[in-house]
């Protein structure tokens, strides 16, 4: 039992180095991953806060915990195009012959997935500065371990999806189609209050309001939470277990053979 459980724990640590070496390996998606967030925070929100007639640093600092949220969702979801892309090209098979089990595999892959992805994000903390976020130590650690915790529900469900589809350019269509709307209707850009009844149940649906909320609570930005009804603790629980159901549905289709 011991040697089992040590292969496995192997297999998932090797998965999961091999996608660091290719996170630290791209510099240029490194490079791409900071230029989006700078540009939402410093050419979105100065306008947008300009335009509503606001203080832009006050726009900022509520666009700030939105375009977290953002930098990983990219590529925590898109961790599933590479169990799709080693379908297509035959590595996947190479790893299945592997005397391990396949859910081992698949946790190493959204544990690599989800540590890129909080990286990628983490790497955005230092543009704090822009929305008068003080760098703070304990609200560092806390943004950081929320920032993991989306991470992991977002490659989670990124990975379940990849198990479902074969083709990579029907999975890229399916994430094209999903990353925009999952990023607008979570109150990463305007908050749910006051909207129409019909499209605040809609947000409500959208696991990532659960994850940008907490992240804007911590910050401690001034107006209405997104989900009043809620406390930070439900809602990180709820992403939880949104992380922990679509790893066990994927794990349980990746199991099977074919």
């Amino acid at each position: 039992m011991t040697v089992a459980l040590t292969g496995e724990l192997r297999a998932v640590r090797v998965v999961w180095q091999r996608e660091m070496i290719h996170f630290l390996r791209n510099r240029g998606r490194v490079a791409l991953g900071l230029l989006q967030p700078l540009l939402f925070l410093l050419v979105l929100g100065t306008g947008l806060g300009s335009f509503a007639g606001a203080d832009s640093a006050a726009y900022r600092a509520y666009l700030f915990p939105g375009v977290l949220a953002m930098t990983v969702q990219t590529p925590a979801i898109g961790a599933g195009s590479s169990i799709v892309w080693d379908r297509e090209t035959g590595f996947l098979r190479e790893m299945l012959v592997a005397p391990v089990r396949r859910s081992a595999l698949l946790l190493g892959k959204c544990a690599g997935g989800a540590t890129v992805a909080t990286c990628q994000g983490a790497l955005v903390l230092p543009l704090a500065w822009t929305a008068r976020t003080p760098y703070d130590p304990a609200l560092i650690a806390t943004l950081v371990a929320e920032l993991f915790l989306t991470a992991l529900s977002l490659t989670a469900l990124g990975a379940l999806a990849a198990v479902c589809i074969t083709r990579i350019q029907t999975f890229q269509a399916v994430l094209g189609f999903a990353l925009a709307p999952m990023l607008f209707l979570s109150g990463a850009m305007f908050p749910l209050s006051g909207l129409p009844r019909w499209l605040a149940l809609v947000c409500l649906a959208n696991p990532l309001t659960y994850a940008v909320d907490p992240l804007r609570r911590a910050i401690g930005v001034a107006g209405p939470p997104a989900v009043p009804q809620l406390p930070v603790a439900a809602e990180l629980a709820l992403t939880a277990v949104l992380a922990a159901a679509a790893l066990a549905v994927a794990a349980r289709r990746f199991a099977r053979p074919g």
